[in-house]
């Protein structure tokens, strides 16, 4: 297909979209994501903005308010005036009718944005959105419904997962993630940033892939420079973001921020009785609803230990901007408007270190391809020991299905890396104990990612496999 070019990356879902208008049925597509996450951009920019009907919910305001603005959407498209509807009813009645007055039309498409904000209390919104959709809408060939929120919790569970009436009718779920390292790049370079690949590593472990917080990045400052002023300056953009994302996201956003800021203390992640134990909770389903809603929400991933039962499963905290925010931003009082750029290296280092680690956690499916094992089914984990002399943990094992596993080791440095005797040395014990508790027959690959590559020594040799951090740009 033709892939617009005024939006970066996002192949597939423009290829969704492209099935979804050409199909001669009725569509009912919901985009969601995060906050920021451009879904709103993407839906504008496919449909070059050509909505025979286009209306946004607004944050925090009454259903009066709301049901106002519906009708001046109405007008505004219909050219007719409109009385302001007095329930959510009537105001898809008035759409029905608008829509049927353009019965030549073979395509029509309807695009509802922030649609959760519309859903305020008692106001019967998504039950006169089931009624609009199953009685007419539904059945109407050509008509595309386009609905975004960035209440993600709300769209997956009042709507996509909705029990009632609208169950199973969205056609087409669209669940919009962060750019990858690559698009990361590609937009920065749409943006005049021809920056290298160190560069845009430590603004992805600074902002993740965001394109709303990428878009505040300026192209005459250092990276460093722009973090300082994103986070640190006295009307720091970025500060502030942290309590509005969460309030935005979930009505009970104090309950997501505890666990999201006891995960933050756990870098390595806890279980779920760990979790209950940290926050004082007891084990009730609103805590795996919170869980399943993070993860939802791109904040948390969970993940087998090599070895260990369902129930024994990990949280981890793996939102870039999150992870940054809670370690230097959260708390700090100082009036540094160049607290990062003054950073000791050693504390920058050792952030830097475990930021690599999670980049690479999300970019899986680039390691995999930088392996030749793209097309092999693999599990993902991790596995952690008290055996040994001082026990040991291998944070990123990829269990294949081909009888080999590859024992990960991640190392962020500013130059190629070498290897030493001693470290190779603790990499074959940790591999022979891996084999020792775990008992597999299974043919150990010992692999390194490293950012910029291993030196060529007398020990390169003892690396089954390397990948570096040019691969993980790759798309």
């Amino acid at each position: 297909m033709q892939y617009k070019k005024s939006i970066i990356g996002r192949k597939h879902e423009q290829e969704i979209l492209q099935e979804c208008l050409d199909s001669t049925k009725a569509e009912f597509i919901a985009v969601y994501g995060r906050r920021r996450i451009g879904k709103t951009y993407l839906v504008k920019q496919f449909f070059e903005e050509k909505f025979d009907f286009y209306a946004t919910g607004v944050y925090n305001v009454s259903r009066t308010e709301q049901l106002k603005r519906w009708k001046i959407q109405l007008q505004k498209h219909s050219g007719e005036k409109t009385v302001k509807p007095k329930d959510w009813f009537e105001a898809f009645d008035q759409l029905q009718r608008y829509i049927e007055t353009l019965a030549e039309k073979k395509r029509i498409v309807i695009f509802i944005d922030e649609l959760p904000w519309m859903d305020t209390p008692k106001s019967n919104f998504i039950r006169a959105l089931e009624v609009f959709w199953n009685s007419w809408a539904a059945d109407r060939k050509g008509l595309k419904l386009v609905v975004c929120g960035s209440a993600t919790t709300w769209m997956t569970n009042k709507l996509i997962g909705d029990k009632g009436g609208l169950h199973n009718r969205v056609t087409r779920p669209i669940h919009l993630a962060p750019f990858t390292l690559a698009e990361t790049k590609q937009y920065l370079d749409s943006k005049g940033m021809d920056w290298s690949h160190n560069e845009i590593m430590e603004t992805y472990m600074t902002l993740g892939g965001t394109p709303f917080y990428l878009s505040l990045l300026r192209p005459k400052l250092s990276l460093r420079q722009n973090v300082d002023e994103l986070f640190f300056s006295r009307d720091a953009t970025m500060r502030t973001e942290y309590d509005t994302l969460f309030r935005s996201l979930f009505n009970d956003a104090i309950a997501y921020r505890k666990i999201v800021e006891l995960l933050s203390g756990r870098l390595k992640g806890l279980t779920r009785l760990e979790i209950m134990d940290g926050i004082k909770a007891i084990d009730n389903g609103n805590l795996s609803e919170i869980l399943e809603n993070l993860e939802k929400c791109d904040f948390i991933r969970h993940y087998q230990a090599f070895g260990k039962k369902q129930r024994d499963v990990i949280y981890q905290l793996t939102d870039m901007y999150t992870l940054f925010y809670l370690r230097f931003v959260k708390g700090y009082n100082g009036m540094n408007d160049h607290a990062w750029s003054n950073i000791p290296d050693k504390k920058r280092n050792t952030w830097q270190g475990y930021a690599f680690e999670q980049v690479c956690i999300l970019h899986i499916n680039q390691i995999k391809k930088a392996l030749g094992i793209s097309g092999i089914a693999s599990d993902v984990c991790s596995w952690s020991t008290r055996g040994g002399n001082k026990g040991a943990q291998i944070d990123l094992i990829i269990n294949r299905t081909d009888n080999v596993i590859d024992l990960c080791e991640m190392k962020y440095s500013d130059g190629i890396y070498e290897l030493t005797k001693s470290y190779i040395e603790w990499l074959k014990e940790r591999r022979d104990l891996f084999k020792k508790e775990t008992r597999t027959t299974k043919t150990l690959h010992l692999t390194m990612i490293t950012s910029q590559g291993l030196a060529n020594g007398k020990y390169t040799s003892q690396i089954q496999s390397q990948v570096t951090m040019d691969d993980l740009f790759v798309s």
